[in-house]
């Protein structure tokens, strides 16, 4: 396993639209490896996820975790370590969320983005096995943000209101509070 550079904002591999993979090329050592080192990559960063787009491989991968504690996002409910290949989501209802989000290639950047509160998921985990999962709440904004990334889409194109972006020190500031509350009301409203 090793640490990888993550592509910022202006590169053009996070406009790139990931490519699937077949499962022969899943199975492949190197692409393991890749998931080792996405999975590494991402919790250095204290990232809640990571596409592989963002570590300059286009393919259609992504982790998500969110660890306890986690510094860069204090209100996100716990989800265990979960690989996502070549992921496709279905929303299960109309209604949507702002979702004041940041990104590892947006560094020092959050904004609020519109997202579904409740979705279906459907990939294979990393040994190509079917994954399908309905997924709610906070935790259906990570892994909507994940997705868009091997769409070659940022949270920024679905930021509506220009006026909520802010850099982190401004948002724990100014919109910290505000959020955490709306936050906590998802999390008991969906557990998640």
């Amino acid at each position: 396993m090793s640490l990888r550079k993550i592509a910022t904002i202006g590169h053009p591999v996070l406009r790139t639209v990931a490519r699937e993979l077949t499962a022969e090329e899943l199975a492949r050592a190197s692409t393991q490896a890749l998931l080792d080192d996405l999975v590494e990559t991402m919790r250095d960063a204290n990232g809640a996820g990571l596409a592989a787009n963002q570590i300059y491989e286009p393919v259609r991968i992504c982790a998500i975790e969110q660890r306890k504690h986690n510094p860069r996002y204090p209100d996100k409910p716990a989800f265990p370590l979960t690989i996502l290949v070549n992921p496709t989501i279905e929303p299960l209802s109309p209604e949507t969320f702002l979702n004041y989000e940041g990104c590892l290639s947006v560094p020092d950047l959050r904004g609020e983005a519109r997202r579904f509160a409740e979705i279906r998921v459907r990939a294979w985990d990393r040994d190509a096995n079917p994954w399908v999962r309905e997924i709610r709440g906070l935790t259906a904004g990570t892994f909507q943000h994940e997705i868009d990334h091997l769409e070659g889409k940022l949270f920024l194109d679905r930021v509506e209101d220009p006026r909520s972006l802010c850099t982190l020190r401004e948002f724990e500031r100014w919109h910290l509070a505000s959020f955490a509350e709306r936050a906590r009301s998802l999390v008991a409203r969906f557990g998640a």
